[in-house]
């Protein structure tokens, strides 16, 4: 076959809240988590092809191997397009044509497509690649590619191939990415979810989430994995059986794996799928928890959040010894100018250590972003990090230099050292005696592993500037609960990373608003606050 050597390539993270930069450090890791689209775009082609792969947040990409390739082949989020571009322009001055694909084609294909000839991707596969890669590929052994292959069809994920973990090094990652579901069920006014999946869950069978679980084991992966899925528990009946199809081979294994992912807040509701959770080794689940004000949730669309007490909810999962970590969002119109204090007591209450707070984002495809574009507010493409980024692409209803003012005080007050690991002290201490079934073969295995993380954060920590508050909580941490020493250490040197980002984006962007926020220079009249 010719023309039959692909070079796959991920772009490059920018720092950002939730690379892990800090922390990953401490760890001995180089990067976050592999690149799964691509890895799964590995899984759909023949052995025909020679494949290689570059993920540019583990190592550099050479002119070598671009130039030994028939085609490169690019996934890209929205917050990955510098790098993405980058990787554009190298590939266009060697001569190789380019593929792309994955969210940030997809939602801004208009915008790529006019790039000048020598920024600009020979082919777009967009939308869902199980659908439209292979029709790409008939087209390219055939010679006759196109430039754009879309589709609206939401296609069974059984039909997903084994993704090709052996691309990619799996000990330069920290976490392993899965996926069981697309889609969700609900409709937020602010998520592109339901435009890229739809709001019909589909998921793959338990056998073939198990074969996956069980190709990554076999290649020597053990530790964090990450279910990717928009909604986990989107589909309960599915994910029930899934559950109770991982907890026997879990034991069958001794538990190397342990299990984080993304819900909605009417997980606590179901008890059933909670001990389920906690008894397949899940640790940690993400939740869109966005804001106390009612007004606020009902403006995005947040019903799930309207129907239940967020606080008791998040305790209640909590006690489980299933840590939650949230999402929190100002910047709605309905917010009253002392957000950030509503915020601040909430995120406080709700002991979360691990805060993603992000100033609203009118992402395309969303409800959101063609309301703005109705109302004339909107300014540009967002930059796709939706924390610690002071910039907003829409003009908010109260004026923007209060509005950012108040998200930086937000973030200031949440990670100061005292109230960050305030918070991780209140989370051990809602944890119960025995946190979950598989704490049966790790109890008394703290590593040698383990035992250097310890070591170095304590050097690394003790003398930072927020050494004082570390060593308080390391000491209380350690006394009441002894037999939490991983989640104990996690916590520390997870909060490097967060203390050092958040200082970062505090205390060295000394520049005016009107220049931090370059592209509404002239646009907006500014209050003097």
């Amino acid at each position: 076959m010719y023309h039959n050597r692909f070079l796959l390539v991920y772009p490059e993270f920018p720092e950002t809240f939730w690379s892990f930069k800090h922390t990953l450090r401490f760890i001995g890791k180089k990067a976050l988590m592999l690149p799964l689209g691509l890895a799964t775009i590995g899984g759909m082609l023949s052995k025909e092809y020679t494949l290689s792969a570059v993920d540019l947040n583990v190592s550099a990409l050479s002119d070598a191997q671009i130039q030994d390739a028939d085609l490169v082949l690019v996934s890209s989020m929205l917050i990955q397009k510098e790098s993405f571009h980058t990787v554009i322009r190298r590939c266009k001055g060697l001569g190789k044509p380019i593929a792309v694909g994955g969210p940030y084609p997809t939602e801004c294909v208009e915008e790529l497509a006019a790039l000048p000839l020598n920024q600009r991707p020979d082919f777009f596969i967009l939308d869902e690649g199980e659908v439209t890669f292979p029709l790409f590929l008939k087209d390219w052994e055939k010679g006759t590619p196109q430039p754009i292959y879309r589709s609206q069809e939401k296609p069974s994920l059984d039909r997903a191939p084994i993704p090709r973990f052996d691309l990619f090094d799996l000990h330069a990652y920290n976490v392993l990415p899965l996926q069981f579901s697309r889609g969700c069920p609900f409709d937020c006014e602010f998520c592109d979810i339901v435009h890229l999946f739809g709001r019909v869950p589909r998921t793959k069978s338990p056998t073939q989430f198990l074969t996956e679980l069980e190709t990554a084991l076999n290649l020597g992966f053990q530790g964090n994995v990450f279910i990717v899925d928009d909604n986990f528990i989107g589909n309960r009946k599915r994910v029930k059986e899934l559950l109770r199809a991982l907890i026997p081979w879990q034991e069958a294994h001794r538990y190397p794996i342990q299990f984080c992912t993304e819900a909605s807040i009417d997980l606590a509701k179901d008890d059933e799928l909670l001990d389920l959770m906690v008894e397949a080794g899940f640790y940690m689940v993400f939740l869109g928890l966005e804001t106390p004000l009612a007004h606020s949730l009902e403006e995005a669309g947040k019903v799930q959040n309207l129907k239940t007490n967020v606080v008791e909810s998040v305790r209640k999962i909590q006690s489980r010894g299933i840590e939650v970590t949230g999402g929190f969002i100002i910047g709605f119109d309905s917010d009253p100018l002392d957000i950030a204090d509503h915020q601040i007591r909430f995120i406080e209450e709700l002991a979360v250590p691990t805060a993603m707070v992000g100033l609203l984002t009118a992402l395309p495809g969303t409800r959101l972003y063609d309301r703005l574009v109705r109302e004339g507010r909107l300014l540009n493409t967002p930059s796709g990090n939706n924390t610690h980024d002071l910039d907003m692409n829409f003009i908010p209803r109260q004026p923007m230099e209060r509005l950012i003012q108040s998200y930086r005080k937000l973030l200031e007050q949440i990670y100061k050292p005292k109230a960050y690991f305030r918070r991780c002290l209140e989370f051990l201490n809602r944890l119960p005696e025995k946190v979950r079934h598989s704490d049966t073969f790790r109890s008394g295995t703290f590593s040698l592993r383990n035992v250097a993380i310890l070591l170095r954060s304590f050097f690394k920590q003790t003398f930072s500037w927020y050494g004082f508050s570390y060593l308080s909580y390391i000491l209380r941490a350690f006394i009441r609960h002894p037999d939490k020493i991983e989640q104990i250490v996690s916590f520390a040197v997870q909060g490097h990373h967060l203390l050092k980002i958040t200082r970062k984006i505090l205390y060295t962007d000394s520049s005016p608003l009107f220049q931090t926020v370059p592209h509404v220079q002239g646009r907006i009249k500014y209050d003097t606050v």
